[in-house]
């Protein structure tokens, strides 16, 4: 088959954090002059339904996409599932979880925002934050700027939205995966290097991570990804090779919510792509 030479599969929708809605991220991708894409809302399909119905003949090449935030007992994780099938149960019950835990961490932000800074906000505010699909952090920080409490979304977030931590339940990684192959996916890393806030994990910390998730049936692995170096691309593309793993890429675009444009993966030319993303391209649009 002819290898897609623009790729971006990792992409936000106003269903989760990002500024552009699904018609407009479509239009974005053909724009773009993108070849295959997914979108990928936090704990949502919505945004890849939506997608999929919007299609015409002549567009790009597109595969059901999700990023499932996830904790346990040794960090944070961000598993990106694609090409599943958005019917399916499992993925379906994690995403309905996912929800609902979004939805208690909203409420639970926005009072620890009252009762350790005083912030608060009209209660039609309130109302539409809390109708959202998905609302997050980003959200509440725009909010927190629209009513004078920080100069800018991302200081919100790291001056006082993290100041508060909900740890008393999460979608655990093995849930998201095992949710995604049952539902006939492939379970991806997303932007491996990257932990909890500033956190980089390398060197052992990333062989163990990598894994423990590969036991509970990871089967890629964001090697080209907008914040990586070169040099960090070349060492998760080697880290793919010892683990047997895919290689997927993606920009992480969130619209105006993040600088990042469509398409920034410091992809090469399809000449120059590595056997293990030849390989989940196939598998996913095969899958798909």
């Amino acid at each position: 088959m002819k290898m897609p030479a623009a790729i971006d599969l990792h992409m936000h929708t106003t269903v989760s954090d990002g500024t552009d809605t699904p018609q407009e991220i479509l239009e974005h991708v053909r724009e773009a002059g993108l070849d295959f894409f997914a979108v990928t809302d936090h704990d949502a399909l919505k945004g890849s339904k939506i997608i999929n119905g919007l299609l015409k003949e002549g567009d790009p090449a597109f595969i059901t996409g999700v990023e499932f935030s996830c904790r346990d007992e040794e960090g944070k994780y961000h598993i990106l599932g694609y090409a599943y099938d958005p019917d399916a149960k499992p993925i379906n019950q994690v995403i309905s979880f996912g929800h609902n835990l979004r939805m208690k961490k909203v409420t639970a932000r926005l009072e620890f925002l009252k009762d350790h800074f005083g912030f608060s906000f009209p209660g039609e505010e309130i109302n539409n934050l809390l109708a959202m699909d998905n609302p997050g952090k980003p959200h509440i920080g725009n909010m927190m700027v629209k009513y004078g409490y920080a100069k800018s979304m991302k200081e919100a977030i790291k001056e006082c939205i993290d100041k508060f931590h909900f740890i008393s339940e999460f979608i655990r990684p093995e849930q998201a995966i095992e949710a995604i192959l049952a539902s006939g996916g492939i379970p991806v890393l997303a932007h491996p290097f990257y932990g909890s806030g500033d956190q980089l994990i390398i060197r052992e910390a990333m062989e163990y991570r990598l894994e423990k998730l590969k036991a509970f049936g990871l089967q890629g692995v964001e090697a080209y990804y907008s914040g990586f170096t070169d040099k960090l691309r070349r060492q998760m593309i080697e880290y793919a090779g010892h683990y047997d793993l895919m290689i997927t890429a993606g920009s992480d675009y969130h619209g105006k919510n993040k600088l990042i444009p469509l398409g920034d993966t410091g992809l090469p030319g399809p000449e120059e792509y590595p056997e293990l993303l030849v390989k989940f391209i196939e598998t996913a649009l095969k899958q798909q």
